[in-house]
Formats: structure tokens, C-alpha cells, sequence
């Protein structure tokens, strides 16, 4: 018998449903029964049953311990949350679909985030725990679902729309890759107090920590500087050195991204491009973010074909049609001069440069 350890995460096969033990990898097919109800076939003949509900990225024990109560009345305690946030609950009796429902809906909780519709927004920390971010995270996802909700709630879309946000270009969040993607950005250089650096920072990994080279050391001094002309803002300097902030509250804000995805069917995965260089932050409720992201998923849900993902309708009716769709206006921020783009531009399984 292996020796039990607590080092690394425990195995997830010791927690799964006995419907889902019963038919790993033996699943035939699935359906969406209604917006948020899955069902899973499997070679057996037996279903599972999936309720998707929403949640917030950040919870408190109270909500955890209502999830679980809820999850213990209808479905053994089983469930798990998406990579999404979202909470779906596992069951193997159909006739608990609807009582499930029924209550979840008394307490408030969203139903749906499944087949033609937007999901829960997978987004980073911000302001409330991270130490770099250019924009809050909850906030701007919360006054957003606030006025996308109906697209949660049903299936009335082209094709499913994911959307991310980053608070900042590290990009915790997966906005190199989603249909719709919100990015905090900082627009100046890391205000360096060089009187605390000696004190706080290890100068060989602090220079090592720049990925465009614009830290220069000196170890004589026990001092660095920054060449504005290298700097991309990027805040890594300050993950290292915090005698480096990078938050500035009159020039940090938001870049709105769109057309990646990480789905193979139908075309390549793509990255996401830039579609609104920069948004002020205006919290509480981030108007311009709001109204900017809510126009592009309008124009795209009266627009694309059924299937078609946002970067799939951008192709198909190129991005002098979008810009002017969207009314978003085209500037020299939109061109990309990265000295390296042909390593990482439109590169995949079917293409790459050479």
C-alpha cells in the first residue's frame, strides 16, 4: 500500500458521482434538455444529469455551505463548479430536475450559461486581493451580467460567447482566447523609489523579470531605472520589487479584446485581437466597459450565422465591416508592429509561419 501523503491534490476519482464511476469514458452523447439542464447518455443506458447555475468568483463559507445543503436535499452532494464559476449540480433522478430548479430559483440563483448563450464570466482578483491589477475584477463582471442576463438565461444566440476579464496583460484570466474579453491596462512605467530598492528587491532578478528588457541595473548603487521607450507596462517588475508600483489611478483602465477561442471545430483556434484600445475606470457600475461590450454582442447576435463564434463572424465579414458595425473607431493602436509577430501570429495545429 502507497504511503499517504497531504502533498498535491487529492484524486478526483475518489469523489465523483457512482453514476459518472459507473460510465467513465463511457459516454455515447449529450443533450441540452432547456437552457442550463444537461443530460449525459451513456453505453449503459443510464443518464446524468447536470442543473448549471451561476455564481460570483468570489464567495464566502456561508454560500459555500448553502450550495452544499442544497446539493446534499437533491443530489447526494454531488456537484462541482465549471472553470466558468460556475456551480453544477450532478444528479441521476430526472424527477428532481424541476424541484432542484424551483428552489434554486427561490434563493436567486441564475439558471442557465449553457448551449447558444453567454456563460459566467471567468474573471481574475483586481482590486480586491491582486497587486497589480489596472482594474477591478468582480466589479465591471458584476454591472455587466447585470445587463447581459437575458443571454444567461436562455439560448437565443449565434453560437455560445465566452467572455473574460484580466485586470491586467499577465492575463490570470483567459483573455488571449475568448470570444469577448475585457483587459486592464496600465499606461505608464512603474514609478521606481529607488531609496526602498535596496531594501526590498534583489536588482539581478529584478532586470531578470522584464520580458522587453527595459530595466537597467546598477549594482554599485543598489538602483534601477526604466527605459520608457522598452516598457510595456506590464507590472512583472512590481510582482519582484515592490519598490516598483505600477498602479496609477488617472491613466490605468480597460482594452476591450475579441474573436479568440480555444475550440477546434469548424476553424482554428484563435487569439484574441484588439477591438477598443482604452476605457476609463468608472466604478461603481463602468458605463463605457458596459455599454461598449453589450453594443459588440448585439451587433454580433443580429449579424452571424447560427454557429458562428464572434471571431468566426469577424473573418467571414472582415474587420472593416466589424469596425463599422460596431461604430468602434479604427486607430494606430490597432496595428500590430511586435518585432516577433510572425512567432506568434496565427500560429496553430493547421498553420504555421516559416
Amino acid at each position: 500500500m502507497a504511503a499517504r501523503t497531504d502533498i498535491g491534490p487529492p484524486d478526483y476519482k475518489t469523489m465523483l458521482p457512482p453514476v459518472i464511476q459507473r460510465n467513465y469514458g463511457k459516454w455515447l452523447y449529450h443533450e441540452i434538455l432547456k437552457p442550463g439542464v444537461l443530460m449525459h447518455i451513456g453505453q449503459s443506458g443510464e443518464a446524468l444529469y447536470s442543473v448549471r447555475a451561476g455564481s460570483p468568483r468570489l464567495v464566502s463559507t456561508d454560500h459555500i455551505r448553502e450550495i452544499c445543503d442544497i446539493a446534499e436535499k437533491y443530489c447526494n452532494g454531488y456537484l462541482r463548479f465549471t472553470s466558468r464559476h460556475n456551480i453544477e449540480f450532478l444528479l441521476d433522478d430526472k424527477d428532481k430536475i424541476e424541484p432542484l430548479i424551483e428552489e434554486l430559483k427561490s434563493r436567486n440563483y441564475p439558471i442557465g450559461g449553457t448551449g447558444h448563450s453567454i456563460s459566467n464570466i471567468v474573471h481574475t482578483q483586481g482590486w480586491v486581493h491582486c497587486h497589480t491589477p489596472a482594474t477591478d475584477a468582480s466589479g465591471p463582471v458584476k454591472a455587466l451580467m447585470d445587463e447581459i442576463y437575458d443571454y444567461f438565461v436562455t439560448a437565443t444566440l449565434p453560437a455560445h460567447v465566452r467572455i473574460a476579464l484580466a485586470c491586467c496583460l499577465n492575463m490570470c484570466g483567459a483573455v488571449h482566447c475568448s470570444d469577448i474579453a475585457i483587459l486592464g491596462i496600465h499606461r505608464t512605467i512603474p514609478k521606481t523609489d529607488n531609496s526602498r530598492v535596496p531594501n526590498m528587491c534583489e536588482i539581478p532578478s529584478t532586470v531578470a523579470s522584464c520580458p522587453t528588457g527595459a530595466i537597467r541595473g546598477d549594482m554599485k548603487n543598489k538602483t534601477v531605472t526604466v527605459n520608457p521607450e522598452k516598457c510595456m507596462y506590464c507590472g512583472n517588475c512590481y510582482t519582484v520589487c515592490p519598490a516598483m508600483p505600477i498602479a496609477d489611478p488617472d491613466n490605468d483602465g480597460i482594452s476591450i479584446w475579441v474573436g479568440g477561442k480555444v475550440s477546434n471545430a469548424r476553424s482554428a483556434p484563435k487569439f484574441s485581437k484588439l477591438a477598443i484600445p482604452f476605457l476609463p475606470n468608472n466604478p461603481p457600475r463602468w458605463p463605457e466597459v458596459v455599454d461598449a461590450v453589450k453594443n459588440i454582442i448585439e451587433i454580433y447576435a443580429g449579424h452571424a450565422r447560427k454557429h458562428e463564434r464572434v471571431g468566426e463572424w469577424i473573418d467571414r465579414v472582415g474587420w472593416e465591416r466589424f469596425f463599422s458595425l460596431t461604430g468602434i473607431p479604427f486607430t494606430d493602436k490597432h496595428i500590430d508592429d511586435f518585432d516577433l509577430a510572425t512567432e506568434t501570429f496565427r500560429t496553430s495545429t493547421q498553420f504555421k509561419w516559416r
